[in-house]
């Protein structure tokens, strides 16, 4: 698949799903064959948010994700720091000086003898420029194992212009696309009652504009307030606006 291909094919892609099977692929092509998305709306300046309500996807096995991911570890690794304070693509290299100069902290060479031993050693991460002080995106590109970061960096030299831009499309593009983050996604008609509230209604006028009782649109609301985790309906309706919930075409 030329450049061209690849990118007409990403803009078009109707979910992150089929997004992520695309993207994935390429990415492997350039020997980049394990891959970590991360993004987030809710980042402050010691915390990357509620771990529950980050867009995580990748495709590394499910023995490193419940360690770097669902146990914590990320939040103490050297690259995910870096991403969260640049903009732009840093080689793994970068590891490597911090350990030489003795920059690294306890929790941080932890992380590196865990990714060691997963064979998550080499590789590159683009971290995208964020457009609000809350939120931040970036993606780590693992080498295939047996790629030293030398081999990396000479791959970069010669696609990493090309790779860049790839990333930057699919994350633009995955920002727009719906998504859930929580146990369940909403329902037609949550989504419904979120889109008319967020147009100002009250209880009493979504009742009367769906055909339903106060009632079942209170029922509606307290569902959709428990599938997307939060306490208030403004909430709810913010939250769902972030996952791209709203005012969606059915598919």
């Amino acid at each position: 698949m030329t450049l061209k291909d690849y990118l007409a094919e990403v803009t078009s892609a109707p979910t992150v799903e089929d997004l992520w099977d695309m993207h994935t692929e390429k990415m492997a092509e350039y020997g980049f064959d394990r891959i970590l998305y991360g993004f987030t709306r809710y980042m402050t300046a010691s915390s990357l948010g509620n771990p529950q309500d980050l867009v995580i996807l990748t495709n590394h096995q499910s023995a490193y994700i419940s360690a770097f991911i669902e146990q914590g570890l990320y939040f103490h690794a050297p690259m995910v720091n870096w991403a969260r304070n640049n903009d732009g693509a840093a080689s793994w290299d970068v590891i490597r000086q911090m350990e030489s100069s003795g920059a690294l902290t306890a929790s941080e060479r932890s992380v590196l003898e865990f990714n060691k031993k997963m064979d998550v050693v080499a590789g590159y991460t683009v971290s995208f420029k964020a457009v609000s002080a809350r939120s931040k995106g970036a993606i780590a590109l693992t080498a295939q194992r047996g790629m030293t970061q030398a081999q990396a960096d000479d791959v970069w030299a010669e696609h990493g212009a090309d790779i860049v831009l790839m990333n930057n499309v699919a994350h633009l593009k995955i920002i727009t696309l719906p998504y859930s983050t929580g146990a369940r996604s909403l329902t037609r008609r949550q989504r419904e009652v979120l889109e008319w509230v967020g147009d100002g209604k009250t209880t009493q006028d979504i009742a009367m504009l769906m055909g339903l009782t106060v009632a079942t649109v209170d029922k509606h609301l307290r569902l959709a307030r428990e599938a997307l985790d939060v306490d208030t309906t403004a909430q709810a309706v913010l939250k769902a606006a972030f996952q791209n919930q709203m005012f969606v075409l059915e598919v």
